[in-house]
């Protein structure tokens, strides 16, 4: 039976490196029956469009969705992002948030493979706070972090579990416990509780400070990494920078309980200077089709495609990379 994808390509390179993650996919013999939503930033300056009701609840009929990315410079920041992205999110409790990260760090001689797990869900992207006397010189602006116990608890188990299951099994609890007291607090005594429940897992605790410092120079002391919503944004681009460049960085977001569909994307955004040339590089895209493999029970294709993108593909164009790619693992 095939897997239902609803493909939201998107604005600038999206849907070229959504379209060779699709044909790499399919080569790899997977059945996929794939519609199309016309959302992002390019919808958006044509009609107003960003995220409806009603596309949000044909979304939920979906297995998963595919994104390519969204964006245009005409649009202000944060409508697309949180009318669409963050609006996702919240709508399909995409509460997971998983990176990993395979490669060699800048003058490193070694390859690192570790997974940061950022809760996705709450955090400062809730929205809580607010501003008064804009644009005067006694404006004031308040940016507050929500965080519950339930959240933080689901996402740390989570957390656990996947360490459990990897080889090294460790896993390492990033946040700024001596200054965010209540927010690391609630943090810390809760991975502390869950940990008992997984004797088999190592643990560690970073600043995330410090953590910055070690995804440079050691970032090979990491296994599972589990942060909060604003940390694990911060330090997943970091872990793009050191393992190959953010443009081969992949994502999941993630529904565990799959009571709505889970949603995947390369976090390169949609680079417009570009767009419809051909040029970009679509392993980010393929990855992350590869995550979602994972998730639909598919995890020995999606080891193939991962072993496919391995090998250096060379300097082609888009379709090239993607051609070569497909050619690896196809049947």
């Amino acid at each position: 039976m095939a897997h239902k994808i609803a493909v939201i390509g998107g604005d600038g390179i999206g849907p070229d490196v959504t379209a060779e993650a699709i044909k790499v996919i399919r080569a790899a013999g997977v059945d996929l029956a794939t519609t199309d939503f016309d959302l992002g930033g390019s919808r958006y300056l044509k009609d107003g469009e960003i995220l409806s009701d009603e596309s949000l609840d044909e979304l939920r009929a979906f297995d998963c969705i595919l994104l390519g990315a969204v964006g245009t410079p005409d649009v202000p920041p944060g409508v697309i992002e949180r009318g669409l992205l963050l609006k996702m999110r919240f709508a399909l409790d995409l509460f997971v948030n998983q990176r990993p990260f395979v490669g060699t760090a800048p003058g490193g001689t070694e390859p690192h493979d570790f997974v940061v797990i950022r809760e996705n869900t709450e955090g400062p992207y809730v929205g809580e706070g607010g501003s008064l006397r804009e644009g005067t010189p006694q404006e004031v602006a308040t940016q507050g972090s929500f965080n519950t116990r339930f959240g933080v608890e689901r996402c740390i188990r989570y957390a656990f579990a996947l360490a459990a299951s990897r080889k090294r099994k460790h896993l390492t609890l990033v946040h700024k416990t001596n200054v965010l007291q209540f927010a690391g607090g609630l943090w810390q005594r809760t991975f502390d509780e869950v940990a008992t429940e997984f004797p088999q897992v190592v643990t560690a605790y970073n600043h995330v400070d410090a953590a910055c410092i070690y995804f440079v120079q050691d970032p090979h002391r990491y296994d599972v990494i589990v942060t909060d919503n604003l940390f694990g944004d911060i330090l997943t681009d970091l872990g793009g920078a050191v393992s190959g460049g953010i443009g081969l960085a992949s994502s999941a977001n993630l529904n565990p309980d799959r009571t709505g569909p889970s949603m995947f994307e390369p976090v390169h955004g949609s680079a417009p200077d570009i767009a419809g040339q051909n040029l970009a590089n679509p392993t980010a895209a393929i990855l992350s089709g590869a995550l979602m493999l994972d998730f639909l029970g598919e995890g020995d294709v999606a080891d193939r495609i991962r072993a496919a993108c391995a090998v250096e593909p060379g300097t082609g164009s888009t379709t090239d990379v993607g051609d070569a790619i497909a050619a690896r693992v196809g049947h």
